[in-house]
């Protein structure tokens, strides 16, 4: 697929989520921590115009007046709900895109090329978050997602060792984004890491043995955000036997870390979670997919084709060299990792986009949800988020030393 092909390919994923969207949706801020999904869709043309046109090709912006409404350090998300019409966004994407591709044909591809895998990324991952904020205004509607069919009982989520060694952690590779970049070499020592995501039928435990209301579980930090919210379950939970051994989610940082310590476990590292889907000890080399360097829709649930989590061994084709199932899709996996700059770090296209949010506020989340695209689905991928945050599918595997 040529670069041109991937920007139309993304954009088309991208408005089909649209279609049938009407103007109480486009401009409805369903959580205070996301913004009205027409704004994200604003915000990726605006990104767009911002870096390819003007930062890289010199040009004038397109439309000024819309500086202040999509940029993302403008505007508080509460006061981004007055948007134009979903027709003036969409003409404003066609024309920033229609010059884009103009510019694009004058210039030597090979300088822009991390450029226009970053917007194409960029596009991605706001594609997701547009996918989880439609999740929670349908869950404020008491949604019932439809379920695929499996196993009710439950599975056994056993213990995958991987040996002691080195490994090269992160992505040199022209698409990958800044904070994945420069790879390094760590040695880890042995450690055993859960097969499968954590599913609900394990979680269900957590819950009826009160793990919601004892203390001894959790963090300091996690249990003041518990009583201070005062929840019993994770935000999407559903209390069904047909989900079984679908990974749960919706759970933020503190109550995966509280289930980890509830059986004796902890979270991994994220070094030790991109080891054990990444690495394949026997030639000692990083794979970009699962099954080798060639992505394939057979492998694991994403790109919003089936629309919701699946049961945790849909996929045995898609385990990584260690046997691990699911670490692509599904559900995001937090790790018990700040969200840092790896040795040699330089930022790209702008600060903005990772530097600013290496304060030791957000944990690392890894793998991709059933939302994301191929475009940021990859081991070395980084997704971060504050360890609060349970809006998003998230979800989480333990591990021990």
């Amino acid at each position: 697929m040529s670069l041109v092909e991937e920007f139309k390919a993304c954009r088309h994923k991208t408005l089909q989520i649209f279609k049938d969207i009407d103007r109480e949706t486009l401009c409805y801020q369903a959580d205070p921590n996301f913004s009205p999904v027409g704004w994200h869709l604003g915000h990726i043309a605006y990104i767009e115009s911002l870096w390819l046109l003007e930062s890289s090709g010199g040009l004038p912006c397109l439309f000024p007046h819309y500086r202040q409404l999509f940029a993302a350090d403008s505007l508080p998300k509460s006061q981004r709900c007055n948007l134009p019409d979903l027709g003036e966004i969409y003409n404003y994407l066609e024309v920033v895109r229609k010059q884009v591709f103009q510019y694009l044909e004058t210039v030597n591809l090979k300088s822009d090329i991390k450029l226009c895998y970053f917007i194409i990324q960029h596009e991605s991952q706001h594609y997701e978050t547009i996918c989880s904020v439609l999740e929670i205004i349908k869950q404020q509607k008491n949604y019932q997602p439809q379920l695929t069919s499996g196993n009710y009982s439950s599975l056994n989520n056993e213990l995958v060792e991987i040996a002691a060694s080195k490994f090269l952690m992160g992505n040199n590779s022209t698409y990958a984004m800044d904070n994945e970049s420069p790879t390094i070499t760590i040695h880890l020592d042995t450690y055993w890491i859960d097969k499968y995501p954590v599913t609900c039928s394990q979680y269900r435990k957590f819950i009826e043995f009160g793990g919601y209301n004892n203390p001894k579980y959790w963090s300091k930090s996690g249990w003041q955000w518990r009583q201070k919210i005062n929840i019993q379950q994770p935000l999407y939970w559903q209390n069904n036997i047909a989900l079984n051994n679908h990974p749960v989610s919706g759970v933020s940082y503190y109550e995966a870390q509280a289930y980890a310590c509830f059986i004796g476990k902890r979270l991994p590292t994220e070094a030790e979670w991109e080891k054990a889907a990444s690495w394949n000890i026997e030639n000692n080399s990083c794979q970009i997919y699962l099954w080798g360097d060639q992505e394939n829709t057979r492998y694991y649930n994403y790109n919003n084709h089936i629309g919701t989590t699946t049961v945790v061994d849909s996929y045995p084709l898609g385990q990584s060299a260690y046997g691990l199932f699911d670490t692509l899709g599904n559900v995001w996996e937090w790790t018990d990792s700040w969200f840092c700059s790896y040795k040699g770090f330089k930022y790209h296209p702008s600060k903005e986009y990772s530097q600013v949010y290496f304060n030791n506020q957000y944990h690392v989340l890894k793998g991709g949800s059933w939302a994301s695209t191929h475009w940021i689905l990859r081991p070395s991928f980084r997704n971060w988020y504050h360890p609060e945050t349970r809006q998003v599918r998230i979800g989480f595997r333990c591990a021990v030393s």
